[in-house]
């Protein structure tokens, strides 16, 4: 003989809708993870630039890139954005993969890179790095971010791989 659990109606409608809020958290996860998934690099790129003028405003110009790239990492990650720090980029010589040190800054969502700066001015050598970044990866936009600027927006340059 099973012995069954006695439980009031009360309870049994207290479950069912505790049930019915589990199966719509589940729901919602879902999609915000679709969601994610289908975002494109412009509106990742809008995220980022919004986190990283976050920093700027709470840190100012004067620090090192890396107080930079951490707290910009923080931000990121706190919006729900993946965020890979340091991401390795081996060059491919005739079908010879070589880990030669190269390291972009940030990698977002696996399609955006961002090169963090902290000089007066960007040079041909910070475009062509980061363009280089895009080629190797075959990723289609990067970030060139220079917070050593009064105001970000002067400290923003978006490079695209054609």
């Amino acid at each position: 003989m099973s012995r069954g659990v006695n439980i009031s109606i009360y309870q049994e409608s207290e479950l069912v809708v505790l049930c019915y809020y589990a199966e719509l958290h589940k729901e919602n996860t879902e999609l915000r993870r679709e969601k994610k998934e289908r975002m494109t690099e412009n509106e990742i790129s809008t995220k980022i630039i919004g986190c990283a003028i976050e920093v700027h405003k709470q840190l100012g110009p004067g620090l090192l890139e890396s107080a930079y790239q951490q707290c910009l990492f923080y931000e990121l990650q706190s919006i729900g954005l993946k965020v890979v720090k340091e991401q390795p980029m081996p060059i491919v010589y005739k079908n010879i993969k070589l880990d030669h040190g190269y390291r972009m800054d940030l990698l977002i969502e696996d399609k955006v890179v961002v090169e963090l700066k902290t000089v007066d001015n960007f040079t041909d050598v910070h475009y062509a790095q980061v363009l280089t970044y895009l080629k190797l990866g075959d990723y289609k936009l990067g970030l060139l971010i220079n917070f050593h600027v009064k105001l970000l927006k002067d400290g923003l340059k978006r490079i695209i791989n054609s």
